[in-house]
């Protein structure tokens, strides 16, 4: 338009320029919202953290070269000056791109993965963990994290069978961009890719296979628009790796928790069975003498007591088996810890008993109200129960497990301390971690998995120093809030 008025020196083009200004930032405005050109917020978020290290090094080199002129000869503040601000700006650069999520290099990237790998183990929180990641790597406002071990692929609310059109075109092609299903022959598997990742938003799709698991992890479309370059597809498989041993690993925990929990489940069905048919018994001997004494109105009335007593305690102990036996998810809420207590020595004091071993009880702590999920609590402490019985089955003499609480400031600490031989020295560093047992049978996985269960509760579990003469003592803490 200015060239136009100056050839022309026709002062229309003069009076249109504004407008065209008006027009060309208007429509760059439409297309920002409505055709997706840009990521609006993704732009918003670059801008400010580029503003945010602009004012930062200016403000930083002013009073830099401020403090320096006052000491120094004015080419060698310059000199100190210089090298200052570019150390502030390239720590703030990375500074900024952890606080805004970015992760321009691979690098960056890895270490989130890393770090979101280490720091949960249930398999829904590490995939929140890690879609946050992808999100920071792809500069994207959306990322998929899918897995399944033999079966349907599940993940982002979104459900794909392992042999469908989908997981058949990336078991071929092993990582899918928009671009590149463009360039390629269509089929009917790879057309229903393209449809995935329309419907997705997603800008590429990688696929890892571990020895029993399938991951598909996918980034939305950038926010420059650009598509995915091959070297970025290689970051997103190396972060696809990391991702999927972590999701490897916790599925293998969820399965280990439930074959322990099973293995307690079993522990008890002896003495359970035991427990079940005393009632039983009784209840039998006084049916057989009904009949013989039915006017009698105290046995009627003795009767009626003690079938309701006795029938309440049968459903009790069997309720408390299924509840230990069916699957869960632990979730924290508040619960009065002492009652978890009392329905786990419910459980164990007939297998004790039968053992000749004494349990005491030293309750202490008041209030006894904490934050944690009352079955993994008693797993745990089922756990330790059955450990402490089992060590003291071939000792002679006196033979007792002790627990007991005790109020910490925020916490309640249960012990379980036993008469038993204690742990041997050079297993003690590592009692909590898997293969690692003091038994002839098992495979060592009771206590590191307790161990597990507990940090995803944010409780604890140790182990005292040994002391000579004393059996072993364990010590749990819970925590009284979220």
């Amino acid at each position: 338009m200015m060239a136009l008025a100056d050839i022309t020196r026709d002062p229309l083009f003069i009076r249109l320029q504004p407008w065209t200004v008006f027009m060309f930032y208007a429509g760059t405005a439409f297309a920002i919202t409505t055709h997706r050109i840009f990521d609006a917020r993704q732009i918003v978020l670059v801008g400010l953290q580029k503003l945010i290290l602009v004012v930062a090094v200016a403000c930083a080199a002013y009073v830099f070269d401020w403090a320096l002129r006052t000491f120094l000869p004015e080419p060698f503040g310059f000199i100190a000056t210089t090298a200052l601000v570019l150390g502030l700006a390239v720590t703030l650069n990375g500074w900024l791109d952890r606080m805004f999520h970015f992760y321009p290099e691979a690098t960056a990237a890895r270490q989130a993965a890393f770090a979101a790998a280490q720091g949960e183990s249930h398999v829904n929180k590490l995939e929140s963990a890690f879609v946050a990641v992808l999100k920071g790597w792809g500069h994207s406002e959306t990322a998929l994290v899918m897995s399944g071990v033999k079966g349907p692929l599940q993940g982002g609310g979104l459900d794909l069978p392992d042999d469908g059109a989908v997981m058949r075109a990336m078991l071929l092609l092993g990582w899918a961009t928009p671009e590149r299903l463009a360039r390629e022959r269509l089929t009917p598997d790879r057309q229903a890719l393209q449809e995935f990742l329309d419907a997705n938003g997603l800008g590429v799709l990688v696929m890892v296979e571990g020895p029993s698991l399938k991951a598909l992890i996918g980034v939305g479309i950038a926010a420059s628009r650009r598509p995915f370059t091959y070297p970025q597809v290689n970051q997103l498989q190396e972060l696809a790796s990391i991702i999927e041993n972590a999701l490897e690993r916790a599925h293998f925990s969820v399965k280990a928790q439930r074959a322990e929990q099973l293995a307690t489940v079993g522990l008890l069905g002896a003495s359970l069975a035991h427990e079940i048919r005393n009632p039983l018994v009784s209840i039998k001997a006084f049916v057989q003498l009904l009949p013989n004494h039915y006017q009698d109105p105290v046995f009627r009335d003795k009767f009626f007591h003690l079938i309701g007593d006795e029938v309440m305690r049968i459903d009790r102990l069997t309720e408390q088996l299924l509840d230990l036996a069916s699957p869960r998810v632990y979730s924290a809420q508040l619960i009065e810890l002492n009652t978890v207590l009392n329905s786990t020595l419910e459980l164990v004091v007939a297998k004790a008993t039968d053992k000749q071993i004494q349990f005491i009880t030293d309750f202490q702590a008041k209030p006894d109200r904490v934050h944690t999920d009352a079955s993994a609590a008693k797993q745990v402490l089922l756990n330790l129960c059955f450990n402490a019985i089992q060590a003291l089955e071939a000792r002679g003499g006196e033979r007792w497990v002790r627990l007991s609480t005790r109020n910490l400031p925020n916490q309640v600490e249960v012990t379980v301390e036993d008469s038993g031989p204690g742990i041997a020295p050079d297993i003690r560093p590592r009692l909590f971690q898997p293969f690692q047992s003091t038994k002839s049978s098992g495979f060592g996985l009771g206590l590191a998995i307790c161990s597990d269960i507990l940090t995803g509760l944010n409780a604890t579990i140790t182990v005292d120093p040994a002391v000579p003469g004393r059996g072993a003592t364990f010590r749990i803490t819970f925590p009284c809030q979220a």
